[in-house]
């Protein structure tokens, strides 16, 4: 009977499952908290990353953004000094091929190099600003004559193809300068015409090597003579 009691009388099986089950229950519970709650936490932790995906995203976007509209910007400014050294460098040699064979527009067909006229003739004899009496000296003077010609040629050529940028930029700055100086009285601004403007331009064209977009001047840089004397880029 003892034995009946032990295992089936009074709180017997009852009193063991209500004082072993809730222990075990806890220690599962411990051992296990996710278990109980496995909903709750799991969506938390999947919001979690969903939100940091989101904002990994978002920065990758911007940064994409970013790189590209900073790429567009220096093509468009690459681009940009190309077009103005073509513009500059036709603008010389127009002013080479009319002083040469007079084409009509500033200078006639009888006063054309080629007819035995001067191309500094007509410009520096009609100075008249404070460097006058230089500059009209040198007016018709068969070496300015030469020097200028050349000057015209060779600047142009340089800012077209995009090689020799350097010293086509500090040969070309000076003659506009001179050509600035020789205007004086300006009509038009006390101080500043395109003169000035171009030579200031042909500096930066030369310092951001603008003759390597639409031009030679990547190709001009390999070579071994300009990579031994750099003033030739």
């Amino acid at each position: 009977m003892s034995t009946f009691n032990q295992y089936f009388g009074e709180g017997g099986p009852v009193m063991r499952a209500s004082s072993v089950r809730p222990g075990a229950m806890r220690s599962a519970s411990a051992a296990h908290p996710g278990a109980t709650s496995s909903g709750p936490a799991s969506s938390g932790s999947a919001s979690s990353g969903a939100a940091a995906h989101g904002q990994h995203t978002a920065m990758s976007a911007g940064q994409t953004h970013a790189v590209t509209a900073e790429t567009t910007a220096s093509s468009v400014i690459r681009y940009g000094l190309a077009t103005i050294r073509l513009l500059i460098g036709f603008e010389f040699l127009w002013a080479f091929g009319d002083k040469l064979f007079g084409w009509g527009m500033a200078t006639p067909a009888e006063a054309a190099w080629l007819n035995g006229g001067s191309p500094t003739t007509g410009y520096l004899s009609g100075v008249e600003g404070p460097a006058a009496g230089a500059f009209n000296a040198m007016a018709g003077n068969v070496v300015f004559d030469w020097l200028f010609m050349l000057g015209l040629l060779g600047i142009g050529l340089a800012l077209i193809l995009g090689v020799g940028m350097r010293i086509a930029a500090a040969a070309g700055a000076l003659l506009l300068l001179l050509m600035w100086v020789a205007s004086f009285p300006l009509g038009v601004n006390p101080f500043v015409d395109y003169h000035l403007v171009d030579a200031v331009l042909l500096v930066v064209l030369a310092a951001a090597l603008a003759g390597d977009t639409l031009g030679l001047g990547r190709w001009w840089g390999e070579r071994s003579i300009v990579k031994r004397y750099p003033a030739l880029r």
